[in-house]
């Protein structure tokens, strides 16, 4: 598989501060490391690629299941709706320039319930500087 010297996401750099518990031929996932998100899992490819436009079609292809299994694990904590996505671009929020897909329980009652990703795509109005 190929690696980036020195990307903390690619197995072959002995750089991960926690252990995969799932992998596949092209995936591996981890648990969230983030207090705010406790239940979180990360979706990585094996090959290292900074953004999910360059995964390929066999990745492509790979995801659906991995994604399966995450729903999967985090079934026992009974959430009531998931906030799937990618950071891509430090602009976007990526902090970690390897692909990761983001799969983030919900719960009823959370400080942040209904705040999805439309918070992003819909920006509070600025108000007018004369008013």
């Amino acid at each position: 598989m190929q690696s980036e010297p020195g990307c903390r996401f690619c197995l072959a750099n002995n750089l991960l501060v926690d252990t995969p518990w799932l992998e596949s031929d092209h995936f591996f996932c981890l648990g969230s490391i983030d207090p705010l998100s406790p239940h979180g899992i990360m979706i990585i490819p094996r090959r290292h690629s900074e953004t999910p436009f360059e995964l390929n079609a066999t990745e492509w292809a790979g995801l659906g299941e991995m994604m399966a299994k995450a729903r999967e694990r985090l079934a026992p904590h009974r959430p009531d709706g998931f906030t799937v996505g990618w950071n891509v671009g430090a602009v976007g929020g990526q902090s970690v320039f390897h692909t990761h897909m983001h799969i983030i329980p919900r719960f009823k009652g959370e400080i942040n319930e209904g705040a999805g990703l439309r918070r992003v795509l819909r920006p509070v109005k600025l108000l007018d500087a004369d008013a």
